[in-house]
């Protein structure tokens, strides 16, 4: 049999012929892919999901690779905020944008597993050529809503794979996974419990309003993950800290350990990642560029990220930061921004010349322009 085919499905169960006739309407068979929300980052940092989740992080993983599964979380919408899998796996997912930013509800995809649980408030499964979509007919869904302790849906965990791989058991799989999330959503901390990060400058944290005392590199680790809320391998994080500096994983165990008790156990294990949320100045900066609001990101961007630090992955991203602002004032047709930037940047011959071209003859700020293109020439 060929690795695509599949058995045919004589007959459809009323719930999946049901949702195929409320989905004719709106989504296409013949369509190839999830449609994209967008960036979703934003929305998996406040999600209440996102704590309990990356503390069963490692166990989903760890199902996800024995059993040759894909699983997913989804918000309220059926947006799919994260997802973990095998290599392999997460690339056939991929494909049919079974990943971060796609939208899985009824309107969007028609008839599957989490488009009905999100619709019923029930576990589901959807075998094969059950799902409306032609694209989907190699796949076997399982999955199961998750509510808050007062009882409001916040979305759905789902563990996808091959029909040909489909197993007994991975529906008690995901309720049992299900119970471990809403238990931890029933025992968390008060939703202020969290972490504020400065790290534009000189770096300062507190947590839960107390200051941290945080060396530089324990300073470094958390703007890594505050900017990469999904987290970093242990190598990953390894390159970004030490690039090609022969460090040792116990090195970098003993690092993550010590923030981790600065932080009262708020850093997972295995793949280091935060399990409380976080504000961080650099990661609002970027909020708000992807937002198109220039004026706010100047405004926050007050200095550049932990200029004295060396280590390669604060380093690229204090280059995104730098480029990814001054581009945006570059483009902003507002003499404001640009002499705002300008003041901070008193070098910047580009900046202080555009800035000039903005203003009109005769405003005094033209005086103001011209002294910093003077100061500037003479660099």
């Amino acid at each position: 049999m060929p690795a695509n085919a599949r058995p045919e499905t004589p007959e459809l169960r009323v719930e999946v012929a049901d949702s195929w006739a409320r989905s004719l309407s709106t989504v296409d068979p013949g369509r190839d892919s999830a449609p994209v929300a967008g960036e979703v980052g934003a929305r998996w940092r406040e999600s209440p999901l996102r704590g309990p989740v990356t503390e069963l992080a490692d166990e989903l993983r760890d199902i996800a690779d024995d059993a040759g599964f894909v699983a997913a979380v989804t918000d309220e919408s059926g947006t799919i905020l994260w997802t973990c899998g095998g290599r392999v796996m997460r690339r056939k997912a991929e494909r049919v944008n079974f990943a971060p930013g796609g939208r899985w509800n009824e309107p969007d995809m028609g008839t599957n597993a989490l488009s009905l649980a999100l619709r019923t408030g029930r576990a589901h499964r959807v075998f094969s050529a059950e799902h409306l979509v032609a694209a989907l007919h190699g796949w076997v869904c399982y999955c199961a809503p998750i509510r808050d302790p007062a009882g409001r849906q916040l979305g759905v965990l789902d563990l996808s794979t091959t029909w040909d791989r489909t197993h007994p058991l991975a529906m008690a799989t995901v309720r049992t996974l299900v119970a471990a999330i809403e238990s931890r959503l029933r025992t968390r901390p008060p939703a202020s419990r969290g972490i504020r990060l400065s790290c534009l400058g000189s770096g300062l944290a507190t947590f839960d309003g107390v200051p941290l005392r945080l060396s530089p590199r324990q300073c470094e680790v958390l703007t890594l993950l505050a900017l990469e809320p999904a987290g970093f391998s242990p190598e990953g994080l390894r390159d970004a800290l030490y690039g090609e500096q022969p460090v040792t994983t116990t090195t970098l165990r003993a690092e993550a350990s010590h923030l981790r008790r600065t932080l009262r156990g708020a850093v997972a294990n295995r793949r280091y990642a935060l399990t409380v949320p976080i504000e961080c100045d650099a990661v609002e900066v970027l909020a708000a560029l992807k937002n198109g609001d220039t004026e706010t990101a100047v405004r926050r961007y007050t200095a550049p990220l932990l200029p004295a630090s060396e280590a390669p992955g604060i380093i690229r991203w204090r280059d995104h930061l730098e480029v990814a602002v001054r581009e945006a004032v570059l483009g902003s047709r507002q003499a404001d921004l640009a002499l705002r930037y300008g003041e901070r940047h008193p070098f910047d011959l580009q900046v202080h010349e555009y800035a000039r071209g903005l203003l009109a003859p005769g405003d005094g700020r033209r005086g103001l322009v011209a002294a910093r293109l003077l100061e500037a020439s003479r660099d």
